[in-house]
């Protein structure tokens, strides 16, 4: 990979690397965004945040949360297939803010994209509900991905606060175990307020995401809306769309 920018501060490392024809976001050596505009699917995680989306017809979901921007993979990947009227992003570093604007094409009609704590932001937030939040909050340690915030039940309870009745919350979670133990799951009064739960994870990551959906869905229903889906139909031997996925209620 050639090196195509780099920014050292007083703590993190920035570099925007290229593989071919994608940009590559590393910060602290940790993969933080793939992007290529010719092929939009990145064969990575952030593929698995972006699928949940086809658990509904087009045009049901207009208003998308993505809490953890990084260089917006997610975003780009949701403007191209999905179309929302509005995707919010929220991302902690300037940095990340300042590359997803300049390297990775986000910006234009329909994209916000604000600096500030995911947090702080939603405990403020007074505005429409989302049809779709995506928690992608990680931070780096030792050079690893790590949650930055805890999936307890206060935080779904939260994300739960500004999400439409049939909406649906998307984690990425570092593990199968950080997984288990989110409240999601565990939590009784935060699990029945979901009526179809399910995790995503294909053969390149570690991390597996979970699937928390107030209305019930089915995974025949998401596979045969992306094999409608030009360029994510999982069918042809060409696709880079690779995802296995299990349900869990």
């Amino acid at each position: 990979m050639a090196l195509l920018w780099k920014k050292q501060t007083a703590d993190s490392l920035y570099e925007i690397r290229t593989a071919g024809r994608s940009l590559r976001l590393y910060t602290n050596g940790v993969f933080h965004t793939q992007y290529n505009p010719v092929q939009p699917l990145t064969g990575h995680v952030w593929d698995l945040l972006m699928l949940p989306a086809f658990f509904y017809q087009p045009g049901e979901i207009q208003r998308v949360l993505v809490l953890g921007v990084g260089g917006g993979a997610v975003m780009n990947m949701l403007k191209i297939f999905v179309q929302p009227e509005q995707i919010t992003g929220v991302e902690l570093n300037p940095v990340h803010v300042a590359l997803a604007k300049r390297f990775f094409g986000i910006k234009g009609k329909g994209l916000k994209l604000l600096q500030a704590d995911a947090v702080s932001w939603l405990q403020q937030y007074k505005g429409e509900k989302f049809d779709l939040i995506i928690d992608d909050l990680f931070a780096e340690q030792g050079g690893e991905p790590v949650r930055a915030v805890k999936a307890n039940s206060k935080w779904f309870g939260l994300m739960l606060k500004h999400l439409s009745m049939d909406g649906a919350i998307v984690g990425n979670y570092a593990d199968l175990n950080d997984l288990k133990n989110s409240a999601g799951l565990n939590s009784k009064s935060i699990n029945k307020r979901f009526l179809s739960i399910f995790q995503l994870a294909n053969q390149y990551d570690e991390n597996f995401v979970g699937v928390f959906v107030r209305k019930k869905v089915s995974s025949k229903q998401l596979r045969a809306r992306l094999v409608k889906t030009p360029g994510l139909n999982p069918e042809l031997k060409t696709s880079r769309l690779r995802y296995r996925i299990k349900k869990l209620k």
